[in-house]
């Protein structure tokens, strides 16, 4: 079986998404990428099952890491890196070929969490056994304990920024039904749509605009990060040249974590270190995003305070 399918270029643009690790972006996509247009166009290969094959080769990366001998440990690096190409591709697949599924996200996540915690204790069991240092018992919590932490400050925050969301755009519904509205855009949305948009510029426009102009109302643009960007300008700037290059600004999260505990750690013989200095980044990247997420909620208020004046000021 031969399915017809578009060049390459036009794969990576529908595949690849428009923001993500900077490891995978620089290390996996260039490999990933061009094996899903193959598998799609040459087998009936499905994303569910490419979703098995990197967990069993996860399997197979965690034997490998339990048996502490260095040379186990570089084939568990070396296996581990094509387990997640395989994680990367299942994704990739779905959306090339439209097969992609609610059960298939959650086996995606149900599976790599289980790989996780499996390679994390395989690798901390196996140094334990080669060197009999406990720390190693300490560090193989500290893995799990860290994995699952992220994952969960990741869903929280993304629940919170949802709710604050839907909140303003009720209110804005509101308004519309009061009188004739403009639409409502969020500026988080707009910078990732398009990293090279000037703030300041877009918002003066839009407050400025249609002032007798006869043009057609502009987007109410929201801007939930206003506070965050003032206090760190060249936040800014970062985040939109990392955007041009499709890489997101979060730049040790759980995919970096991952590398440097089974990939880096192992392939040196420096575990210790390496899962101690990726743990310290990612906690500092965690609490960046909480410490993002608390002006946030400023802005929040401030948002809907001002809907409050306004309904106030409309009824006098």
């Amino acid at each position: 079986m031969r399915r017809e399918l578009p060049p390459l270029a036009e794969v990576r643009r529908i595949t690849q998404k428009k923001r993500d690790a900077w490891w995978t972006v620089l290390l996996v996509d260039p490999v990933a990428t061009p094996l899903v247009r193959i598998t799609a166009m040459r087998t009936k290969i499905t994303p569910n099952q490419i979703t098995w094959g990197a967990f069993l080769l996860g399997l197979a990366s965690a034997a490998c890491f339990a048996l502490g001998d260095w040379r186990w440990l570089i084939a568990g690096a070396l296996v581990y890196h094509l387990s997640f190409i395989f994680d990367c591709m299942d994704g990739k697949l779905a959306r090339l070929t439209g097969q992609g599924s609610v059960f298939g996200a959650w086996l995606d996540f149900v599976f790599d969490r289980i790989r996780v915690m499996v390679c994390g204790i395989a690798l901390m069991a196996g140094q334990y056994q080669r060197t009999d240092d406990t720390v190693y018992i300490w560090l193989a919590l500290a893995v799990i304990g860290l994995d699952t932490l992220r994952y969960i400050n990741s869903l929280e925050i993304f629940k919170i920024r949802h709710s604050m969301r839907k909140q303003i755009k009720a209110r804005m519904r509101e308004a519309r039904r009061a009188e004739n509205s403009t639409e409502l855009a969020f500026m988080e949305d707009l910078l990732r749509n398009n990293p090279e948009a000037d703030v300041e510029h877009d918002l003066r426009r839009t407050a400025t605009a249609d002032e007798g102009t006869g043009a057609p109302p502009q987007a109410q643009v929201i801007d939930l990060h206003q506070e965050f960007r003032h206090r760190f300008p060249v936040y800014l700037r970062v985040r939109s040249f990392l955007l041009r290059h499709r890489i997101r600004s979060h730049l040790v999260s759980g995919v970096e974590f991952q590398m440097g505990v089974f990939i880096v750690g192992p392939l040196l013989d420096v575990v210790i270190e390496a899962t101690l200095v990726s743990g310290a980044l990612l906690l500092v990247f965690e609490l960046a995003i909480i410490y993002k997420l608390l002006l946030s909620t400023r802005d929040f208020t401030r948002t809907i305070d001002s809907f409050e004046r306004e309904a106030v000021t409309e009824a006098a």
